[in-house]
Formats: C-alpha cells, sequence, structure tokens
C-alpha cells in the first residue's frame, strides 16, 4: 500500500468558471486553472517537502491530466500513465448544463440522468486501491475530479465531504482503502 496519498481536484477550466457541468467532456484549463495547478504543486513541495512524492498519476481526461503535469513539474517528476477509473462522473444530459443558482428540483430531475453515485464510488474506489498497492511505500499524488473525489472520500471515512476547489489537496488516509482483493 502506498505511505501517503493525497487527492488534487484539477484546475478551473471555462465550464468551471461559467458554472456547468463538466463531467466526462473533456474541457481544458484557463489560465486561472494553470494557476491553480502550479500553487497545488508549490503547496506539496513545501508542506510535504517535493522528496516525499514517488508518483503524479491522473484522470485520463486533459483538464487532470494537465493539472498531473504541471504539479508533476513543480514536484520534478514526470506523470505517470492515466487512470481510466478515475474519471468524472457522467452527467448524461446535464453536461453542459449551466446549474449554478438552478432551483433543487430542476437540478434534481437533470441529476437523474447522471452515472449512479454508487457506480462512481466503486470505479473510483478500485482505481486508488489499484493504484495504492502498485506504489507500496511510496508518497502517491492523484489528480481527479471534484465529484469523483468528494464521493469516494466520504465513502472511506463514512461521513459526507464537502464540495472541492478547483486545485485543493485533500490528504487520504491509504489505510482506509480496502484490500486489493476486496474491491
Amino acid at each position: 500500500m502506498a505511505q501517503r496519498i493525497v487527492l488534487v481536484r484539477h484546475g478551473q477550466t471555462p465550464w468551471n468558471f461559467e458554472g456547468r457541468l463538466q463531467g466526462q467532456v473533456d474541457i481544458p484549463l484557463n489560465a486561472a486553472g494553470r494557476a491553480q495547478a502550479r500553487q497545488a504543486g508549490r503547496q506539496l513541495a513545501e508542506e510535504y517537502d517535493a522528496g516525499s512524492w514517488d508518483a503524479v498519476v491522473a484522470s485520463p481526461l486533459g483538464r487532470a491530466a494537465e493539472t498531473a503535469a504541471i504539479i508533476a513539474a513543480e514536484l520534478g517528476l514526470e506523470p505517470g500513465e492515466p487512470e481510466p477509473g478515475l474519471v468524472e462522473r457522467g452527467y448524461g444530459e446535464g453536461e453542459g448544463v449551466v446549474v449554478t443558482g438552478m432551483p433543487r428540483p430542476e437540478l434534481d430531475a437533470l441529476l437523474s440522468t447522471a452515472e449512479p453515485e454508487a457506480e462512481v464510488v466503486e470505479r473510483g474506489v478500485r482505481a486508488l486501491t489499484g493504484l495504492a498497492a502498485a506504489h507500496p511505500g511510496r508518497g502517491l499524488v492523484v489528480v481527479a475530479h471534484g465529484t469523483l473525489i468528494r464521493l469516494v472520500v466520504g465513502h472511506l471515512q463514512g461521513a459526507p465531504h464537502a464540495r472541492l476547489e478547483n486545485g485543493q489537496v485533500v490528504e487520504l488516509d491509504p489505510a482506509l482503502l480496502p484490500e486489493l482483493d476486496a474491491v
């Protein structure tokens, strides 16, 4: 099992700025998102010592991959191969829709077409467990997406997790992950 795992939400995209659901649509970072990624990399280098990190892995979506590449450069590393299980929750018909300020009943109806939360948790936990097992005793930075991180961390900690800001770093205790053969 990995010795240390941090999860980082990708930097801001134009759709984040506009309040649109992105889901699995591949929207690139904007300038603010690149700055957030650099800041996250600096934070990881300063708070943990850059030498604490052995690998940086991301979702295959461009916004996460670019964030990971920026963080890896700040840590003097090369980003690892993308992990498909880390992609964001699929929002179905909601992808691209502006949801900021949307009335709750309308939002709930829109989210009824989304990938079920339990499926997001299952694939996210499986991906993190596999990554932790593949990096025994090492420090692992995982760049993914807000909803995936929030749902997985909430599930593993047994309590809802707050919404994450773009570029936010969340430490995850690897002991919370199940054994590889249990997922």
